[in-house]
């Protein structure tokens, strides 16, 4: 079993500014907030939930990858406050951030 790892203070911190950049509850703000954290570092599903207001990570991170946004999926097993195991994804933007189609 193992157990999430905790997000440091400076993380949160920088996850709640973004969330302060882009305000909005609709799927293309969601997005933004994503990819600007993304930018900076991987993020898993619960840390978008729970300090960027993304409830529904997978789907941002296909909005994004349809932009052509190279992001990669690392699959975890986390155990979460509850106790409960969960399989989360750690998503992470590749070098290059993306690719423009012509």
């Amino acid at each position: 079993m193992t157990k999430e790892p905790a997000t440091s203070p400076e993380k949160i911190a920088a996850l709640r500014a973004i969330h302060d950049l882009f305000k909005g509850t609709g799927g293309a703000s969601q997005a933004k907030r994503l990819l600007e954290a993304l930018s900076q570092f991987s993020i898993t599903t619960f840390e978008a939930m729970r300090y960027l207001d993304v409830y529904h990570c997978p789907a941002r991170v296909l909005q994004l990858r349809k932009l052509g946004h190279r992001i990669t999926t690392h699959w975890q097993t986390v155990v979460t406050e509850a106790g409960d195991k969960h399989r989360v994804g750690l998503y992470v933007l590749e070098s290059g951030a993306s690719h423009e189609s012509n």
